[in-house]
């Protein structure tokens, strides 16, 4: 890098990136007294956040724990969690008087629109004196005292820089491997990266076999890694997706296989010697409709089970159904990749970083935070709240 010439403008904090996290570590430090600049190089900041929920935002979770995030370091998530919770956040919602529902499991979703929320975070920004910039790249950086950076026309200087500029999942949405580049500059170890949250692709046969069943959801238990997600499961026409196979594909590894409870909490083999002795005429595929639908159950039927009576069913015969059913073994040929990922897995070493401040230990005055770490929540609200959690974390300090 080359010798900066006199930056043009000062500020006492500079955020890249205005996601989640890079508004509210603008907001926290703003309410601090300091003076500070966030960059974006999109037309508008906030652009996962108005997407996010189907339009709706799902912004918490109201059960998030550390044990809902995948590290390598898995104690790093639990200071910032513990001293910016969901409850925190949801009281800042309520003092915009921002109306929202729980759906489902925790998860907590606007009742209007994501928009809400990124005026919400804008607001307070704006409150504090916090200058935001959108359409600036920033071209160059100089870490040092003070950290100096080239941003549209400008030469900026900072004594804190906090990068929230977050993995490249959905490239569409302006996601760029800006942070993870300037970590690896730095010297800072990182994590391998991957999609996660990602919906699964089969090829050849077993993307065959499930031709036509596309849009057609199921409950299952859906396991990866040796964790499972009761959820459900969607049919898609390059694989598989759903909530549980979301879930699953952050704990899966290419050439994996995936195990699908497609009956849970329920015992099938007894469950089909008992029908078999109270209803010996009723056909298998009509048992097995009532759960997997009668399109899959047909399918099934066709390529892994013999439909017949059940009074034809020998124990064997009985076996075999559980077999194709608890579980269902799957190959993923991979997955959609970080074009539909909601987040990337892996990232900047939480051993680069303090737990409490989210500085950098060998470059101090450097912040990383947001999806940049190697912090990746599960589905449901928690990712956000590691946003809104680390992003407070160094707005406190920064």
């Amino acid at each position: 890098m080359t010798d900066a010439p006199h930056p043009t403008e000062v500020f006492d904090v500079v955020v890249i990136g205005g996601g989640a996290a890079g508004l509210m570590c603008a907001l926290t430090a703003g309410g601090r007294g300091r003076r500070v600049l966030v960059l974006d190089h999109a037309n508008r900041v906030g652009k996962k956040i108005l997407m996010s929920g189907g339009g709706r935002c799902n912004f918490t979770n109201l059960y998030c724990e550390p044990e809902n995030f995948i590290s390598a370091n898995p104690h790093f998530v639990k200071s910032a969690l513990s001293r910016y919770s969901q409850w925190d956040f949801i009281a800042l919602v309520e003092k915009h008087g921002i109306p929202y529902h729980e759906k489902k499991l925790g998860q907590l979703f606007c009742d209007r629109s994501s928009r809400d929320i990124v005026r919400m975070l804008l607001d307070e920004c704006a409150a504090v004196g916090v200058v935001v910039r959108t359409d600036t790249p920033v071209r160059d950086v100089q870490p040092g005292a003070p950290n100096r950076l080239a941003a549209g026309a400008e030469m900026i200087a900072c004594e804190s820089l906090v990068i929230a500029t977050g993995g490249y999942s959905i490239p569409r949405m302006g996601a760029t491997g800006f942070g993870l580049d300037l970590a690896h500059t730095l010297g800072l170890s990182l994590q391998p990266t991957r999609p996660a949250l990602v919906p699964f692709t089969l090829s050849g046969r077993p993307l065959q076999e499930l031709e036509g069943l596309s849009g057609v959801a199921l409950d299952t238990v859906t396991t990866a890694g040796g964790m499972g997600f009761r959820e459900n499961l969607l049919f898609t026409h390059r694989g598989l997706s759903g909530p549980a196979v979301l879930q699953a594909s952050s704990y899966w590894e290419e050439g994996q296989a995936v195990t699908i409870d497609l009956f849970p909490e329920l015992d099938l083999s007894a469950h089909l010697q008992a029908l078999r002795a109270q209803r010996p005429k009723l056909e298998l595929k009509s048992v097995l409709g009532e759960q997997l639908t009668r399109r899959v159950a047909q399918r099934w039927c066709e390529l892994w089970v013999e439909n017949r009576p059940l009074e034809q069913l020998s124990n064997a015969h009985i076996e075999q159904v559980v077999a194709a059913c608890q579980p269902w073994t799957v190959w993923p040929s991979g997955t959609e990749g970080y074009r539909t990922a909601e987040v990337t897995l892996g990232g900047v070493d939480a051993g680069e970083l303090s737990s409490k401040t989210m500085e950098c230990r060998r470059v101090p005055g450097v912040y990383f935070i947001g999806e940049v770490v190697d912090v990746t929540g599960h589905l449901g609200g928690h990712n956000f709240q590691w946003a809104w959690a680390s992003g407070h974390a160094a707005g406190e300090h920064a």
